[in-house]
């Protein structure tokens, strides 16, 4: 494929990618739901769950659907459900619009997770494959990382926090086209195994399961520090919502970097060194979180976290295919599953913070994800530094 080809078929895709970040605005509209809305810790989290719930729902299906229709047109409807989901609150906003925006924001991307990486390997293969679907979580990482910063401004020159969504549902728009008049060839896509009972049965396997509940704790992580860092800020440093949404943006930063870095760094680097490094960083932002309450020091925390769990999805999913490399199809429909970490971690950390009137309660939750992933580095150290 000549290079203006090239150009012209990858950048639709990477657009998708940036797209498929969007799913990450729900830890700030979040915080936003609960002042305009007076809800509690529990409640307000449970918006998060309406997003996550989806993953476990609809991404071994959606493996089924790409054989039926293609990769291109599975991720075309992703798209279509992500500019529906985002184009609700312009028309409606109130506690039940959000949850119906949150759900359908969750089918789309859940849709979407599954569906495009396949489609990048139509496109390129071999190294290239890799370092390509790397650039793609970089570019899906700064979406991420704006979301807050568009929100921000938003509040502090219309008074109006909502505006990142009728820009995001435009960009959505605008990938739908893109990619809807792009041709990628397709090859044939075998789905043998890669059923509900196929799938499930899998996690027989003590490294499938092990990595499935670490691909939860990752999720959970990354959900929950977007949603409590502000929290923790507005609490502990007593400033205000929209100067402490600036936390989720220094969240996001540090993961983008984290991913840029990560390309080169596991080119040149074992995996599971990589790995360990990066569940460190988050052990000792974790302790951070405990132990200091003014603003440097939680940003700080947060960034070691952003940078220490930008990596770990990649490296526990190219693990598991490669431990049961002839049902990748099963292998990569549970663990897209696993990311219903992201609906069972908020309600948790919500429930704790209310029993215990501190965020330091979802603090501990967090905690409890980082530890397990720990522990489950060192149960199974001898594949992850093969």
């Amino acid at each position: 494929m000549s290079g203006k080809k090239f150009s012209a078929v990858i950048i639709p895709v990477m657009l998708s990618f940036f797209a498929m970040g969007f799913v990450d605005l729900v830890g700030t509209a979040t915080n936003y739901i609960k002042a305009d809305f007076g809800l509690s810790d529990a409640f307000a989290n449970l918006c998060t769950t309406m997003v996550f719930f989806w993953f476990l729902i609809v991404s071994i299906p959606t493996g089924a659907l790409m054989n039926r229709i293609g990769r291109r047109k599975t991720t075309l409807l992703s798209l279509g459900v992500t500019a529906l989901a985002l184009l609700v609150p312009v028309f409606n906003y109130s506690a039940v619009s959000m949850i119906l925006s949150f759900c359908l924001l969750g089918i789309g991307n859940a849709i979407m997770q599954v569906s495009l990486n396949p489609l990048v390997a139509n496109i390129v293969s071999g190294d290239r494959l890799a370092s390509t679907m790397t650039f793609g979580q970089f570019v899906k990482a700064i979406a991420s990382f704006i979301a807050p910063l568009i929100a921000s401004w938003g509040a502090a020159q219309f008074e109006n926090w909502r505006v990142m969504f009728p820009i995001f549902a435009g960009v959505a728009v605008l990938a739908v086209a893109c990619l809807g008049f792009t041709r990628i060839r397709e090859e044939e896509y075998d789905s043998s195994g890669a059923g509900f009972k196929a799938s499930f049965s899998l996690l027989r396997d003590k490294f499938i399961l092990l990595s499935f509940f670490g691909i939860m704790c990752h999720v959970g992580i990354d959900v929950g520090t977007n949603v409590t860092a502000p929290k923790l800020l507005m609490e502990s440093a007593g400033m205000s919502l929209n100067d402490a949404a600036f936390a989720t943006s220094i969240y996001f930063l540090f993961r983008t970097i984290g991913c840029f870095s990560g390309s080169f760094i596991l080119a040149r680097w074992n995996s599971g060194k990589f790995f360990l490094l990066s569940v460190l960083c988050m052990v000792a932002a974790m302790v951070g979180l405990f132990t200091f309450s003014s603003m440097i020091p939680i940003y700080v925390c947060v960034g070691l976290i952003g940078f220490g769990n930008s990596n770990v999805f990649s490296i526990i999913f190219a693990k598991s295919l490669l431990k049961v490399p002839e049902r990748q199809n099963a292998v990569s429909g549970l663990m897209i599953a696993g990311l219903i970490g992201g609906a069972i971690f908020p309600p948790v950390m919500g429930l704790f913070s209310d029993m215990l009137g501190t965020q330091l309660g979802a603090v501990a939750v967090m905690s409890a994800g980082v530890a397990y992933l720990l522990c489950m580095y060192l149960s199974l150290r001898k594949t992850y530094n093969e």
